[in-house]
């Protein structure tokens, strides 16, 4: 070999490594997203929840800036790269970032509501967050924006647009907010600051959305302003620091909110709305709904669901220590929930569920469960309604059967009623996106 071959050689050798690394990078990568894609469909988990990136393969070049760039890795491979194409590989775990869009060099990726098969219902508002009946103002999760961040800042917005609209406070309620999730609480945060007496109900707790997250589960967030508090700044925290700031707000601001108050109706009188809810009716200059997408949770309608036993979502699992527990519903809330529970000390777990199988739950929530069912921890009975809930039972029939399990306590992961009927009943116009923005 002569002396130039050779230095061609140890100049190529690189080359060639660095192809086949990336070649073998390439190909673990397709493996994995589409490993993750196969999931989803499998589990009919394809349709988003809000909104969501829709990636042109004409455009992509496959360079994975969209993938590194979104918030949500690596705990949830929402996007992936499928014979070096950007695709959305899990689209349940997409919560709306947009950061994908953002950094993509090629503009590959739009943001839209809803898909050309399932569409979303999202109001139609204005830039200053006003609907179309003057007076009745949506921000945050509702209106499809389910950020923290962007929650916060719609809610401080749409209180600058309430008190342009109503000007000088009054000897009455100026706003009605309905919720106390980010948005909710900026709003209520907001009014206080302007001097504006404020009525702030919300049908649970504090926290909204956030409230409902697994234990742990990491919440990516940035920096907001925040009204009285200031600029606040996080950027990979917990739900359970997450909400100890919301208390520790919520304190040193003694603002005032109503829990275990749900919104039932809405009636313009005058220049006015008559708020009626589930334990007493005011009257507003303005109407600010800061609720969530999810609305109000789904009851099964049977004696005894009203024991105080019997909650609609999972807080914290250590309560349920040495209890037995009944769990209703087939989708991932129910099976974390009962899978959570289950890995407690002495908690005795049953999961109910009136579906033959498990069709709506990922492949690895599916394999958690059957693991826990397999260890003893959780006893599964399909094709089963529950009939009725008493002090120290329940009642549940499968197949024929009725059978009496002991029970302690009872969460109920039905799903929840839409708030799109409310709205169309208090007038606000709904559009149905399949796939726009």
């Amino acid at each position: 070999m002569d002396l130039e071959t050779l230095y061609l050689a140890l100049f190529a050798a690189p080359l060639v490594l660095i192809w086949v690394l990336y070649v073998r990078s390439g190909r673990r990568h397709h493996a994995r997203a589409t490993e993750t894609l196969e999931e989803s469909i499998a589990a009919g988990l394809v349709d988003p929840a809000s909104l969501h990136p829709v990636i042109d393969p004409n455009k992509c070049i496959g360079c994975g800036s969209c993938i590194s760039a979104c918030p949500e890795m690596p705990a949830h491979q929402v996007l992936g790269l499928v014979r070096r194409k950007a695709q959305l590989v899990s689209p349940t775990d997409c919560i709306g970032h947009g950061a994908c869009k953002a950094v993509c060099p090629v503009d590959a990726i739009s943001l839209v509501f809803g898909t050309a098969t399932r569409g979303v219902d999202i109001p139609n508002v204005k830039p200053d967050f006003e609907s179309n009946v003057p007076g009745i103002f949506i921000a945050g999760e509702l209106g499809g924006m389910g950020l923290i961040r962007n929650a916060i800042e719609q809610g401080r917005q749409a209180m600058e647009s309430i008190a342009k609209k109503i000007g000088k406070p009054s000897r009455g309620i100026d706003v009605a907010i309905v919720g106390a999730g980010p948005s909710g609480i900026a709003a209520t945060l907001a009014a206080k600051e302007r001097g504006y007496s404020y009525l702030t109900i919300e049908q649970d707790s504090l926290g909204g959305t956030v409230a409902s997250f697994p234990r742990r589960k990491l919440v990516m967030t940035a920096p907001a302003t925040l009204p009285i508090v200031g600029k606040v700044k996080f950027t990979e925290t917990t739900k359970e620091a997450l909400l100890e700031f919301w208390q520790r707000v919520e304190r040193d601001t003694a603002i005032k909110i109503n829990y275990g108050e749900r919104l039932e109706k809405v009636a313009k009188r005058g220049n006015e709305f008559v708020v009626a809810t589930t334990k007493r009716t005011y009257t507003a200059r303005a109407l600010l709904l800061a609720i969530g997408r999810r609305g109000t949770p789904r009851k099964l309608g049977v004696p005894g669901e009203e024991l105080s036993k019997v909650t609609y979502r999972l807080l914290d699992p250590e309560q349920y220590r040495d209890l037995h527990v009944l769990i209703v519903g087939g989708g991932d809330s129910a099976i974390e929930s009962a899978v959570t529970i289950g890995d407690q000390p002495g908690a005795n777990v049953t999961l109910s569920y009136r579906s033959a199988a498990f069709g709506r739950a990922k492949k690895k929530n599916r394999e958690r469960l059957d693991a826990g069912a397999a260890s003893g921890k959780i006893k599964i009975l399909l094709e089963s309604n529950v009939k009725s809930i008493g002090p120290d039972s329940v009642q549940i029939e499968q197949k024929g059967k009725l059978l009496t399990v002991r029970n302690d306590a009872v969460i109920i992961n039905a799903g929840g009623i839409l708030a799109t009927q409310f709205l169309k009943e208090i007038g606000v116009e709904v559009e149905t996106k399949y796939g726009t923005r």
